[in-house]
């Protein structure tokens, strides 16, 4: 017997999804800089004086660590939910997610930086 796992149904579903993003929003401050980091910088992105497509490109890009975040945030939470006391296993659990956080990171700026030379190019 699952307990844990209701009926399939389209609105409820959609509104753990919610419930999910203003938990995480309310209780992550590194969400909320990622949340920062995508609305400015893909201001930024779609102002450059280049084509659409690396705009496209550059804008996606940012979601890459808001995606990173959400994962290390449920991450956190299982293993805070499994124990309260320092273990191993519990710390490399939450140092894997944050990895994953600084990986996604990293692959952005690669991104946004042969992104815009490319782009640049280009233009002249």
């Amino acid at each position: 017997m699952k307990l844990n796992k209701p009926k399939h149904n389209l609105y409820r579903n959609g509104m753990y999804a919610v419930e999910g993003f203003l938990d995480i929003v309310k209780n992550e401050t590194s969400f909320k800089w990622q949340l920062l980091m995508l609305f400015v910088m893909g201001f930024v992105a779609w102002i450059l004086p280049i084509k659409f497509v690396y705009s496209s490109i550059l804008f996606l890009s940012l979601f890459l660590p808001v995606l990173s975040e959400v994962a290390n945030s449920a991450i956190e939470r299982v293993v805070d939910l499994v124990t309260n006391e320092y273990h191993i296993l519990a710390k490399q659990a939450k140092d894997a997610g944050a990895t994953l956080v600084l990986l996604s990171l990293i692959v952005t700026v690669m991104i946004w930086t042969f992104t815009l030379i490319i782009a640049f190019k280009e233009n002249m």
